[in-house]
């Protein structure tokens, strides 16, 4: 799978680089232990006490009340992918590599693996991606692992309140579908609908 930079032309159609500071929120993302598998976390109050906290909810969101919190672990495969109802604001807390598609690519809850990108994010990139990118966990580009800090509006991937008719809705405006090699994630009920190769990325 060809990775390109998330600076090129070819990244325009699932995101934008974002202009902000990311100095400070990138120190308090190292203080978090690294797990072996990946662990996400919606909120983390260490990152929501940041000045960069209110820039992001004001600036990225129309002032939304605003959840910062973060996905760290190791994983090299597209294994999954997912999509919410607002866009999504993240930060590289190491270099990484994100793989995405395109909503539009998603015909009866099918998407061929062969519709997605790969870009490689450095640390201290800060994009936003659309509400219409398909996305998931990134992938590491060193046996440190991968960190990302993830913004969204607050309820964001919680947990559901009521029961639903939409198997894809596994949370809070979190749509997921797993690749059909990925038995692990088909075995908790997600749906299956990446075919094509799993990915993996090498490094």
């Amino acid at each position: 799978m060809e990775v390109f930079s998330v600076f090129d032309g070819e990244f325009n159609p699932y995101g934008r680089i974002v202009d902000l500071d990311t100095n400070e929120i990138i120190k308090a993302a190292e203080q978090f232990d690294m797990p072996g598998n990946v662990v996400y976390m919606p909120s983390t109050p260490e990152f929501e006490a940041l000045p960069i906290a209110k820039t992001i909810e004001t600036e990225l969101f129309g002032t939304l009340p605003t959840q910062i919190g973060y996905c760290y672990g190791h994983s090299t495969k597209l294994n999954a992918t997912e999509w919410h109802a607002s866009g999504e604001v993240n930060i590289a807390a190491t270099d990484l590599v994100i793989i995405v598609g395109l909503r539009s690519d998603v015909k009866n809850d099918k998407i061929d693996s062969s519709k997605f990108k790969a870009f490689f994010v450095p640390k201290g990139t800060a994009i936003e991606v659309y509400a219409t990118t398909l996305h998931y966990s990134p992938c590491q580009v060193s046996n440190d692992g991968f960190r990302w800090v993830v913004a969204l509006p607050k309820g964001t991937n919680t947990e559901l309140e009521r029961p639903v008719c939409d198997k894809k809705l596994i949370a809070k405006s979190k749509w997921v579908l797993a690749h059909i090699d990925n038995e692990e994630e088909i075995s908790k009920g997600t749906v299956a609908g990446i075919t094509g190769v799993n990915y993996e990325i090498k490094y």
